[in-house]
């Protein structure tokens, strides 16, 4: 029976309106003519997102080329079609696309103990020690424990899927009692840059979690979200909540990171946020309408595998400029190479 033609609205809404797989819907539109145009008239696509991630009720206006930010008015026929086709991508993309580490590059500490070594940058690597060296992040210390402290992200693209995220404190083998600096507890605030602000420093949080607790043991702490949250702009802020180990040297507590991740769907190669503002009202540009998951399985098998992670441009300047600035003693132990202990050998 051919319900949407012989039923009336409200009922043939109703019963499509309970379709909760973006790809069902998707087939919903394929049946005919008069199916696909109630899809569209309906907006079932942005309706279905809508209720998937009640964030999007943010966007304002959706856009396909370039030329639409300044262009006039368009039709409302092609208005709802467009619609359909950006709420259908966005509805698969958020679904379907695989699941992986989202932090793209960790932009600033609220304080740190001694640079560079101790850097944020240092929980963008998995590993607890690189060429012997620890590597971990480590706040300033205080006397009180209540002081927090907050690391920055940010994200591999404007609107990511995330679904848990992940902290492991770090463990100083090299004191007596082999303590470890984890915080009380967790939080988590996705949001993105105030482009209207004269602060380039000022962000606009859409999202606030959770306090989570944390434990005081040396391993990848994993936090999930109650449900998927859709970060719109990009950024992360993970706030510590109450400082528990005391340092015996100084006599101050300290909260230290090993490594940090996120765990979501990216939809960097789909979507671009355009001038979100500080009511958290934006604008969507569909970038391709490829199929999200499928340009994820191409990316990998052109990347092939990594072993190293590279440095950024950016993070490289930061380090050169504070080596050039600062006078220090410090010395680093780089990673053993074959090469090396060959060379030794033939010293010997």
């Amino acid at each position: 029976m051919d319900f949407i033609n012989n039923l009336d609205t409200d009922t043939s809404l109703a019963i499509l309106s309970c379709l909760d797989d973006p790809s069902d819907l998707v087939r919903a539109s394929a049946v005919s003519r008069s199916w696909r145009g109630f899809v569209i008239k309906q907006s079932l696509s942005k309706s279905l997102c809508l209720k998937l991630f009640h964030q999007l009720a943010r966007v304002d206006r959706t856009l396909e080329t370039s030329n639409e930010e300044s262009s006039g008015s368009i039709s409302s026929v092609y208005a709802l079609e467009r619609e359909h086709r950006v709420y259908a991508l966005l509805a698969k993309g958020c679904t379907s696309s695989p699941i992986k580490s989202c932090v793209d590059d960790a932009i600033t500490a609220s304080s740190t103990d001694r640079l560079p070594e101790e850097s944020i940058l240092n929980t963008l690597d998995e590993r607890e020690r690189i060429g012997g060296t620890p590597s971990y992040w480590s706040s300033s210390g205080h006397h009180k424990t209540s002081v927090p402290e907050t690391l920055l992200y940010k994200l591999k693209g404007d609107l990511c899927v995330i679904t848990e995220l992940s902290i492991q404190p770090f463990q100083d083998f090299f004191d007596p009692g082999r303590p470890i600096y984890s915080s009380h507890y967790v939080r988590f605030r996705f949001g993105h840059l105030d482009n209207k602000s004269q602060d380039k420093n000022n962000y606009v949080w859409t999202y606030t979690s959770q306090q989570f607790p944390m434990a005081q043991e040396n391993r990848l702490q994993n936090f999930k979200l109650p449900e998927p949250v859709l970060c719109i702009g990009g950024f992360v802020l993970i706030e510590f909540l109450g400082r528990v180990q005391r340092c015996d040297i100084d006599d101050l507590y300290y909260i230290c990171v090993t490594h940090v991740k996120a765990m979501g769907r990216s939809l960097a190669k789909s979507f671009r946020v355009v001038d979100p503002d500080e009511s958290g009202k934006f604008g969507l540009k569909v970038l391709s309408y490829s199929d999200p998951q499928e340009m994820n399985e191409k990316e990998e098998e052109e990347a092939g595998p990594s072993v190293f992670r590279p440095m950024r441009n950016r993070n490289l300047e930061q380090l050169v400029n504070f080596l050039h600035s600062h006078s220090t003693d410090v010395q680093y132990v780089w990673p053993e190479s074959d090469e090396d202990d060959e060379s030794d050998e033939e010293e010997v």
